[in-house]
């Protein structure tokens, strides 16, 4: 099938910032050395919102945060043709448009927990840190790169807040 006729998975992205103003960033337990923040797919009727908060949950334990910012619009990346033969999406989706909200971490580390929440997939992080808007830009897989410039950029005035 064309590629160019499949639709995007609708789902958010999570820019999780903490009390220093660092972000939440994630190396994949499938792509060791690549680091990344939290994301997901939307349910069936699930307002982003709603889904911004579960994923946090999900994906890495943590509850005490509050949505401070969100993008005008979603955006869009495309799956690279390196990673056609281990997806799960493969044949059905082209790539991801994604919901981003910026969340304000009101908890503590040691609510970060990456296994305890997962489903039968496995954790999707190995590790975590606090990371620096450039050192998250420099980390990610250069196929979201576009996207996180763009998230990065339209949430700066929520690092100096």
């Amino acid at each position: 099938m064309d590629k160019g006729i499949l639709p995007y998975r609708s789902g958010v992205g999570l820019m999780l910032i903490n009390r220093e103003g660092k972000i939440f960033c994630g190396e994949r337990r499938d792509t060791p050395g690549a680091w990344q923040m939290p994301q997901g797919g939307l349910r069936k009727g699930e307002p982003p919102e709603e889904a911004a908060l579960r994923e946090l949950k999900e994906e890495i334990g943590v509850d005490g945060a509050e949505i401070i910012g969100r993008t005008q619009t979603p955006l869009r990346y495309d799956f690279p043709d390196f990673l056609e033969h281990r997806s799960v999406y493969r044949g059905k989706y082209r790539g991801q448009e994604q919901h981003w909200f910026a969340l304000r971490f009101t908890g503590d580390d040691t609510e970060i927990d990456l296994v305890a929440h997962n489903d039968h997939e496995g954790p999707e992080f190995t590790a975590w840190r606090w990371c620096s808007p450039p050192d998250m830009l420099a980390n990610i897989v250069p196929f979201k790169r576009a996207v996180y410039e763009a998230v990065l950029a339209e949430f700066a005035p929520l690092f100096q807040a």
